[in-house]
């Protein structure tokens, strides 16, 4: 594993520990219509904190865990930083750290 793929699978690590802090984490899977949702973050059927847990962070592990090629480009701050625009001070530590992901992907290994 690459020194940036373990960057980023700690990256994952912390992201889901700040969802679980703040209490945005859920036990409860959202149904297969909301996480097969054809739009981008699942918006139409899902809050975007249940994105990151059942889409994102899944995702990203299956990828480093198969040795898959990382994304090219990442946007994620911005969409969390319009998501939580009314809770700015309880989501500040995430959207950091969705920040550094975005920063880690965009680098391309450079």
């Amino acid at each position: 594993m690459t020194e940036r793929v373990q960057q980023i699978a700690e990256l994952l690590l912390l992201i889901e520990r700040e969802l679980r802090v703040q209490g945005w984490w859920q036990d409860t899977s959202p149904s297969e219509e909301a996480l097969s949702s054809p739009e981008p973050f699942c918006v139409d059927l899902m809050d975007f904190d249940q994105w990151l847990q059942w889409i994102f962070l899944p995702r990203m592990k299956w990828i480093i865990e198969n040795g898959m090629a990382m994304p090219l480009v990442s946007g994620i701050k911005p969409m969390a930083e319009q998501v939580f625009t009314e809770d700015m001070q309880r989501a500040g530590e995430l959207i950091r750290l969705l920040g550094e992901f975005d920063q880690l992907i965009t680098d391309n290994g450079a």
